[in-house]
């Protein structure tokens, strides 16, 4: 997750860290914590931007990619 979110050309500026809070054999689960460090930003940024669905879509994007 560090290489993907430090690599975007969206999003590598602003973050700073991935830390896995949860993880599960049995049921192939993870759940992980990305930190952003976000500085003073014109109205609309965090609605767009910083949305989850966009950061989500970073990730799934770089799977793509690498199949």
């Amino acid at each position: 997750l560090t290489d993907v979110y430090s690599s975007s050309p969206a999003l590598g500026r602003y973050f700073r860290s991935a830390r896995v809070v949860y993880f599960s054999n049995e049921s192939s689960t993870i759940l992980y914590q990305l930190e952003f460090s976000v500085p003073p930003s014109p109205e609309g940024f965090m609605e767009t931007t910083m949305n989850p669905d966009f950061i989500r879509n970073i990730l799934r994007q770089n799977i793509y990619d690498e199949d």
